[in-house]
Parts: structure tokens; C-alpha cells; sequence
């Protein structure tokens, strides 16, 4: 029978784990942690009765406090009648009480007659009534009802303690709890307005085909470094008409127009793979046509096949410049031999890519670019209607030091003009000016045209979405809104992970299980690509979305994130910043010694079976700064601790260029020639390894540990 984690339980209930083990306990089942698993039924009844009694109680509160709304009432009515009783025996006291409000009366005119050179109006005003309504939102904090109320949280706490609750400040806070405590509060909850009751004006509107005008194509370049990416981007800047124009590219931004026989071509400027990747990651897809840039004398490297898989995965064409075709060396033959292995196929062999040789150092076949990228985007029929509310996606944001919040925004449909309110993500703001890819300011900004918006409340993330609304007060309200939802799915986040994927199986969630594979050479990747191929059943498709040799880095956690998929790293390891990034977006990263044990757990983790006995914890990363001959001792590494901390009986793994080449123990840590048994971020150490005396400059320890986790029968 299938079980149910204590945890599970806990959360279900809104409660702790310990509460939940003393109750199951006292109930007869026995249970040691919150690991430990309850049989379904003898859960969801435990759950049922939970609910019950607090249900129960919470009738029992309402009726309390019915009793106690009543009894006040009565007893105020009966110190009214006292106090009628007392002024109808003393008239005196009763005239006095009418003069002196009748002497009240008299006196306001005079104040406000007073007041009448600073002012015109002399009537007077009712001040406003105070509104005995809060609002609450869903995924509200105990912490934020609490301010909502007025009061200390600790209050609060009590409050739901009474309730059968037990609740930290930032534990999220049922509706129906705190409408209770609210009403003793002498306030009622506020009924929230939804997201999509606000958002109705920024619904599609489907576009008349008369309305629909052709608009430029929209271009990312992207391929390996130094294969003359930003070469060729500015050849094209230095010879098209538009550079030559009254004015000419002043300033640098994200993205720019050039004009080719009287029609224009719009350029993203960008940083290339994860740029690209961040925003199909948040639903951006502005990129109507990927150029690849390859050398004629390289060929196919790791980071064109990257952009290979990226460009596919978005579904986005792809025309090639074979670059660097005046080098003596030069072989743009190979270069299509090669590229066809990756499903990129020229014309002229019966496949769609169109295929340019240029050279960007000489300006030879830029024009040739140009003309099939307009070639390519007249085969797309692209089409805009310029004639509606404007819908822009942004293509780079920063807050700069003299204009505040500064977005570079590229406009998919509709015309954005100086004096538009709008909500960008979770932003807003209103078009205070727009400046144009010439550093010109401009009016307004059509279809598949790029500009800077000055005006914004906030800096927007890349990728997100501009769209124009009718006034800024609901702009404000629409992004006050998205902060909340925002914050809830943070919170409630489901990502795919080898323990969970069985149920998002039988969910009928995913019916793909997208892999990237990184790995120390290339034998290994055709080894492991070919194994885990077969793996797939009639429920599920195991498909390695892409692969490549090396460390693994932040573009491929962000196009994990993109794709949903599992990061599986073979004899190599993330770099720091990709680390960070996997645990802020959430993207699980799995790295492996043996092939065999990759096949095993993703085979298990299909069938349901995964429950891994031991979870590697990463302590710290240490930066190798120099290296000593110590006698017999051997090599003693002087380090810098990067991140984390390293402990002296941690385990260790060096890393050189994201491979391992040693994996071992601490011989030895110390600080100014004292034995440390740890050491901090930010501090240098002396490092010695455990059996390895080949430790170099530029090496990094990567310190970990091995945490045992329950495995339950």
C-alpha cells in the first residue's frame, strides 16, 4: 500500500512535523521522523479527523464569542436606560448637555470663516469614516495580516494557537482563520479582486487581415566565441544606409534597426546564448531569425551546437554566415558537411537553411547576409497591426544613476507612444520619453522597432512583457497584483526532479523527460546519449535536448529552466555561478563517476522506484592561489575560500577548467600556521590533499559532504 511522509501530513494541516508525530503517536501509529511513512488510509483518516476537531473548535470560538457579542449588547442597552433615567431626574443637567452642544454648533461657522482667506469653500465636511475592512489576499503571511490588522504578529500567533494552529511568523495564514481573528479584531475581510477580473483590458484581440502590415524580421546572431559574432554585427552597422544617415548610431543599446534596399531589419544586440535562453525561460519569444555565425577554418565547436539546440528548441529558423572565408585556411564545404550532421541542411542539398559566406574583417558578402535574412523573413510572411494598443518585449533593463529605471524594449504589434500607461511583469510606469537606436528621441515606436523607455516605477527583468493599458492607476493595481501571485508560485514552485517525475508521469503532467548532458569527452556523451535513449516506454520519452564537453554553466541551467528539464553531468561539474543559479531557479543538477549509475537512476525514477539513500551537500568552493614543497608533507595549496566554507573532515573533489581530476580527503588546514578545522568565506588557508600532490594555480576544491537521508521500505 502506498504511503504518506509525515512531512507530507504536516504540511497538508498547515502544521509541524513534531505535532504531527506526537498525535500519530498518541493515536497508536508508531512513527519516528518526519520521514517516516503512514499507510494511506490510516493517513487520510488522521487528516479527516484533524480537520473535524478543528472545525469543532472553531464552532466552539464562534459560539463563544456570539455569547459574548450578545451579553455586551444587552449591557450596554441597560447602561442606557441608566443613564436616561438619571437626566429625566435632573432637568438641569439635561438643559446644561443641550446648551453646550447648541454652543458647539455656533462655534464651527466662526472657525471656518476664519480659514476662509486660505480657503473658498466654507461648508462644512463630515470627516470620512474609517473602513472596518482589510484586505487579504491568498498565500497572505501571518506576518503581513498581522500589519494588515495593526498589531504584533505574536498576537496573531496566539490567536491561531487557540485555533488548533501552530504557526511561525511566515507560515502562510488560512482565509478561514483569519477572517475569525479579524472579526475579533472589529474588521471584516476585504474580497480580493482577481488578477484576471483586472488584466480583462489586456486580453488578445484578434486582428482584422486588412489591419495586418508587413513588418521587419527580428534577428538574434548568436554561435562560439571568437567565430565573429560581434565581427560581423558591426560590419553590418559600419556598411548598411542607415549608419550613414544625418545623426548616425550614437549610443550603444540592446538592439538596433538597419535599413537594406528601403526595408529594415531589426538586430538583438545581445550577450548571446543566455540571453536567448532567459527569455524563451519567461515565455519571450520576440526572435523571428537565428544567424549562426561559424569560421571557415573551425568549424563546428561546442557552443554552435549549443545554438543549434537552442534556435531548434525555439523554433526559430536559422540562416547561416560562414565567417572568416578569406583566411588561407578556410573550408566552408566542411562547415556544411558538419552542420548537416546537426540537422542543419543547405538549399542547394535539399534542405531549408539558407547558407551565406562572408568575411566580416574584409566587409566581403555582408550585403549577401542582409539579403537572405529578407529573403528568409519574406518566405515567413511577417505581419504586425499597427493600429492598436502596444504590446513590446523587453530586451535589456538597468537603473541608471541620472534617469532611473531604463528599459530597451523591442515593440511586437501596436504603435507605444510618449504619454502611454503600461505594466511591464510585475512593473509599471507611464512613457515619460522614448529614445530611438540613434540616441534621437521619438513620439512613438511601431512594430519590430526598438527604443529606450524612460518612465518606469521599477527595473523590469529581460523577456518580460510591455503591454499599454488605459490609465496608470490600473497599471499599479495589475502589478501589485502579479507581486502577489509572484510571491505564492515562488513559494509552490513544482519542478521536475528524478524523485518526482514518476508522479508527474502518472499525473499526466509530462509525457517527456528532457535531459542536458554534459560530460568530460565527447566518447562519453554518443555512450550515454545512446543508453538513456532507451529507456523511453509508451508513458514517457527520455530525449537529451542537448550535450556538449565541459563544466556545466549558467546557459544551460537557463535552458533547463526553459524546457524543464534534468541536468546530468558526467565527470564534470558546475561552475559557481551556475550552482547559485540551480538553486535559485530550482533546476535539479545530478552529477555522476560511473555511466551505468546515470541509466539506473533515471530507469528508477520512471518506474517509480527512486528513493535515494544519500544526498551530496555542498559545503564550499576554494580557489587554488599558490602552491608550496613542503617536506614530507609534500604539496600544501595556499587558497582563497570563495564560497561556503571548507571543513577539515569534509570530502573534496579538484576541479580544473569544471573537470575532476582527483577526488579524496583533507590532510591538512591551516590558517597562519595554525590547524584550523574550518574556514570561512572571504579568508585564505593552507590546503593539503589527501594522496595527490598535483594540485596547480587555478584549481578549485570543491568541499562537500554526504548526508544520509530515511529510506523508507
Amino acid at each position: 500500500m502506498k504511503k504518506i511522509r509525515v512531512y507530507e501530513i504536516a504540511r497538508r494541516l498547515n502544521t509541524k512535523s513534531n505535532v504531527v508525530i506526537k498525535k500519530l503517536n498518541d493515536m497508536g501509529i508508531e512513527v519516528k521522523s518526519n520521514f517516516s511513512g503512514v499507510e494511506e488510509d490510516k493517513a487520510e483518516k488522521f487528516i479527516e479527523e484533524w480537520n473535524k476537531a478543528k472545525k469543532e473548535a472553531i464552532k466552539e470560538i464562534k459560539s463563544k464569542k456570539k455569547d459574548e457579542k450578545r451579553k455586551k449588547k444587552k449591557k450596554d442597552a441597560e447602561d442606557k436606560d441608566v443613564e436616561e433615567e438619571k437626566t429625566k431626574k435632573s432637568p438641569k443637567k439635561k438643559e446644561a448637555v443641550y446648551r453646550k452642544k447648541e454652543l458647539i454648533e455656533e462655534s464651527l461657522p466662526q472657525k471656518f470663516k476664519k480659514r476662509k482667506k486660505y480657503k473658498k469653500a466654507t461648508k462644512e465636511e463630515e470627516p470620512e469614516e474609517k473602513s472596518n475592512e482589510i484586505e487579504f489576499h491568498k498565500g497572505m503571511t501571518v506576518f503581513e495580516f498581522a500589519s494588515e490588522l495593526g498589531v504584533d504578529f505574536s498576537d496573531i500567533l496566539s490567536k491561531l494557537f487557540e485555533l488548533g494552529v501552530l504557526a511561525r511568523k511566515n507560515d502562510i495564514i488560512e482565509e478561514d482563520a483569519a477572517r475569525l481573528i479579524a472579526e475579533e479584531y472589529g474588521f471584516e475581510l476585504k474580497e480580493e479582486t482577481s488578477t484576471s477580473e483586472l488584466e480583462e483590458e489586456l486580453l488578445e484581440i484578434e486582428d482584422n487581415p486588412e489591419d495586418l502590415k508587413e513588418r521587419p524580421p527580428i534577428v538574434t546572431v548568436m554561435g562560439h566565441v571568437d567565430h565573429g559574432k560581434t565581427s560581423i554585427l558591426d560590419a553590418i552597422k559600419s556598411t548598411n544606409v542607415a549608419s550613414r544617415e544625418a545623426g548616425g548610431i550614437t549610443q550603444h543599446i540592446a538592439a538596433y534597426s538597419v535599413k537594406v534596399d528601403g526595408k529594415y531589419i531589426t538586430f538583438l544586440d545581445t550577450p548571446g546564448h543566455e540571453a536567448f535562453t532567459e527569455m524563451r525561460a519567461r515565455g519571450a519569444q520576440i526572435t523571428d531569425i537565428v544567424v549562426l555565425v561559424v569560421a571557415a577554418d573551425d568549424g563546428v565547436m561546442p557552443q554552435t551546437v549549443e545554438a543549434i539546440n537552442h534556435a531548434k528548441a525555439a523554433n526559430v529558423p536559422i540562416v547561416v554566415a560562414v565567417n572568416k572565408i578569406d583566411k588561407p585556411n578556410a573550408n566552408p564545404e566542411r562547415v556544411k558537411q558538419e552542420l548537416s550532421n546537426y540537422g542543419v541542411v543547405p538549399e542547394e542539398w535539399g534542405g531549408s537553411n539558407l547558407f551565406v559566406n562572408v568575411s566580416a574583417k574584409k566587409k566581403i558578402g555582408i550585403d549577401e547576409l542582409l539579403e537572405a535574412i529578407l529573403l528568409q523573413a519574406e518566405m515567413m510572411e511577417l505581419k504586425a497591426n499597427s493600429n492598436k494598443r502596444a504590446k513590446a518585449v523587453v530586451v535589456e533593463a538597468k537603473l541608471d544613476k541620472n534617469r532611473g529605471p531604463v528599459a530597451t524594449v523591442v515593440v511586437k504589434e501596436g504603435t507605444l507612444r510618449q504619454g502611454d500607461s503600461f505594466i511591464v511583469g510585475v512593473q509599471y510606469g507611464k512613457v515619460r520619453a522614448l529614445v530611438d537606436d540613434k540616441g534621437k528621441k521619438v513620439r512613438e515606436v511601431g512594430p519590430s522597432f526598438a527604443a529606450e523607455i524612460l518612465g518606469l516605477h521599477g527595473v523590469p527583468e529581460p523577456g518580460d512583457t510591455l503591454i499599454a493599458v488605459s490609465d496608470e492607476k490600473k497599471a499599479k493595481e495589475i502589478a501589485e497584483k502579479r507581486q502577489e501571485e509572484l510571491k505564492q508560485t515562488l513559494l509552490s514552485q513544482k519542478t521536475v526532479s528524478l524523485e518526482n517525475i514518476f508522479e508527474q508521469i502518472e499525473g499526466g503532467e509530462i509525457r517527456e523527460l528532457p535531459i542536458i548532458l554534459k560530460t568530460d569527452v565527447y566518447g562519453s556523451v554518443e555512450a550515454i546519449t545512446n543508453a538513456l535513449s532507451k529507456l523511453s516506454t509508451d508513458e514517457v520519452t527520455v530525449k537529451v535536448i542537448h550535450s556538449a564537453v565541459g563544466a556545466i554553466t549558467k546557459t544551460d541551467i537557463n535552458l533547463a529552466k526553459a524546457s524543464g528539464a534534468i541536468i546530468i553531468g558526467f565527470n564534470v561539474r558546475p561552475t559557481q555561478e551556475a550552482l547559485k543559479l540551480a538553486n535559485d531557479l530550482k533546476v535539479e543538477v545530478r552529477t555522476y563517476k560511473v555511466i551505468y549509475e546515470i541509466v539506473d537512476d533515471v530507469k528508477k525514477s520512471l518506474s517509480g522506484l527512486l528513493s535515494p539513500e544519500e544526498k551530496e551537500e555542498i559545503l564550499g568552493r576554494v580557489e587554488v592561489r599558490q602552491t608550496f614543497k613542503v617536506p614530507r608533507v609534500g604539496v600544501v595549496a595556499g587558497c582563497y575560500v570563495t564560497y561556503g566554507k571548507i571543513v577539515r573532515n569534509a570530502n573534496v573533489r579538484i576541479l580544473r577548467d569544471g573537470v575532476i581530476i582527483h577526488e579524496g580527503g583533507i590532510s591538512s588546514l591551516k590558517r597562519f600556521k595554525e590547524d584550523v578545522s574550518e574556514v570561512a568565506q572571504g579568508y585564505e588557508c593552507g590546503v593539503g590533499i589527501e594522496g595527490f600532490n598535483d594540485v596547480k594555480e587555478g584549481d578549485v576544491i570543491e568541499v562537500y559532504q554526504i548526508v544520509k537521508v530515511q529510506r523508507e521500505l
